[in-house]
């Protein structure tokens, strides 16, 4: 069995970085997908739910904003709860486990490709021009 959900799309708003008691990070936060569209229909846009824990609900918080692309990639899980009136709800998010920059903020245009972070926080070797300091 496989539960796997990856998603590209914009955060509808800045993320915002909550502790829980016990002092672990978590932030909750909504990516807007479009939808595949033919020319001439109107696009239509998903919401889509995820939750970020530690280090990565960290790295969301810190580098990315509101409208910015932004790839997720984590399993879909439902929770149920109940309301402020008592009702019984579901909801249904994607848990984090990768999250990963898609494209370039305007600002960093001029910054070298090897200045970009990883999820972890540590500069992407990756990246061309990385070990340009190497002998060989």
């Amino acid at each position: 069995m496989l539960n796997s959900a990856i998603l590209i799309g914009r955060l509808a708003a800045d993320p915002e970085l909550k502790q829980t008691p016990s002092g672990t990070a978590v932030t909750s936060f909504t990516v807007a997908v479009e939808r595949d569209y033919k020319t001439g229909e109107e696009r239509q846009t998903d919401f889509i739910d995820v939750v970020a824990w530690r280090q990565t609900a960290e790295f969301v918080c810190k580098y990315f904003r509101k409208g910015e692309t932004i790839a997720v990639q984590g399993p879909i899980q439902t929770r149920s709860y109940e309301d402020k009136n008592g009702n019984k709800r579901k909801a249904v998010e994607v848990t984090a486990d990768k999250v990963s920059f898609c494209g370039v903020k305007k600002s960093e245009k001029t910054e070298p490709q090897s200045a970009r972070f990883t999820p972890t926080g540590f500069p992407d070797t990756d990246e061309p021009g990385a070990d340009d300091d190497l002998p060989f």
